[in-house]
C-alpha cells in the first residue's frame, strides 16, 4: 500500500497509518492530488541513535561494516557544475 492519502482517506484509515508511523514510515496526506501534511515519527532530542538502534533491532536497516571506498569526480570538463546550472534557467 502507498504511503500517500487523501483527506477522506487518511481519516477513514487512520489506525493504519498510525501503525505505518510506528514503524518508521512517512505518510503523506492530500487534498485534491495536492500535499498538505506529512505524518511522521516523533523522535526525542538526542534521540536519532536510540531510533537507529531501534531500526538495526528490527532488522530495517543495518549500518555499514566499512567505507565504501573513496568518492570520485564524475565531471569530466572544468566548468561542468556552471554549464549544468545555466542549462536549467
Amino acid at each position: 500500500m502507498s504511503n500517500r492519502y487523501s483527506t477522506y482517506d487518511a481519516k477513514a484509515k487512520f489506525s493504519e497509518i498510525l501503525r505505518k508511523v510506528r514503524t518508521g514510515q512517512h505518510v503523506i496526506v492530500s487534498c485534491r492530488g495536492e500535499a498538505v501534511a506529512e505524518i511522521r515519527p516523533v523522535y526525542e532530542a538526542g534521540g536519532t541513535e536510540k531510533a537507529l538502534r531501534e531500526l538495526e533491532e528490527r532488522g530495517v536497516l543495518s549500518r555499514a561494516t566499512a567505507p565504501a571506498g573513496s568518492l570520485k569526480p564524475i565531471a569530466r570538463k572544468p566548468g561542468s557544475l556552471k554549464r549544468f546550472l545555466k542549462s536549467r534557467e
